[in-house]
This record gives C-alpha cells, structure tokens and sequence, in this order.
C-alpha cells in the first residue's frame, strides 16, 4: 500500500464525506475488511478523487448518476451529502437524477430522489 495516497485520500475522504461518517468506517473496521478500507482511501480517494482534472462538485455530480444507476442507495445517501459539501446544489442534483431517469430507468431514478430527499432533509436537520 501507498501511505501517501492512503493520507491523501483519507484527507479528501473527509472533506467530502464528513469527518465522523469516516472515523466511524475506519473505527468499525477490523481485521476482515479493513484491507477494502485501505484500499478505498488510497485507490477510490486518493489516486481518483485526488486528480486535478476535475473539480470535486464534477466528481460529485458524475457519482450520483453511477450510484444511482446501480441502484446503491446507501453510497447514494453519503454521495449526496458529499455533494452539497462539495458546493453543489439541490438543484443540480435533482437534474442528475432526472438525467438517471431517462437514461437508466424511471425506477432507479424513482428510489434515487427518495434517498436524496432524506440525505437533504438530514443536512438540513444536522444544521438545526
């Protein structure tokens, strides 16, 4: 393993992710999965998510639609408030998801908003 990339990916994976959802990952990890812990933070965040070609906002808004589009909902609610972090806006994201509608279905784009709609109303509910 890269401990540079591993470092530079954990940074990022904070930024984007939220402080605590990643100390809680990492904490919960253990001797099974914490390899895919590693891995994620250096490869997913720190080799991919630590380019200069695009903005994070861009890498957010790219990460719905694949998220969705695969039907992963959990990923999907963590991206979405990873967005809002990364400056994107709700209706931005609401146009990603309209996207997913035609392009990969009126179903993923069905259970999509719904899981947006609660990481929104969880933001929203955090600030208070």
């Amino acid at each position: 393993m890269n401990d540079e990339l591993f470092e530079k990916g954990l940074q990022i994976r904070k930024e984007v992710l939220g402080e605590a959802y990643v100390e809680k990952s990492l904490a919960a990890a253990d001797d099974f999965n914490m390899p895919l812990q590693r891995l994620v933070t250096e490869y997913c965040w720190g080799a991919c998510w630590g380019r200069d070609g695009l903005p994070k906002k861009i890498r957010s808004l790219l990460n719905i639609a694949m998220i969705s589009s695969l039907n992963r909902n959990h990923e999907l609610k963590m991206h979405v408030k990873g967005a809002i972090r990364n400056g994107c806006t709700k209706e931005e994201i609401r146009e990603v998801l309209l996207q997913v509608a035609i392009y990969c279905g009126v179903p993923a784009a069905v259970d999509s908003f719904r899981v947006a709609k609660e990481a929104l109303a969880e933001l929203e509910s955090e600030k208070s």
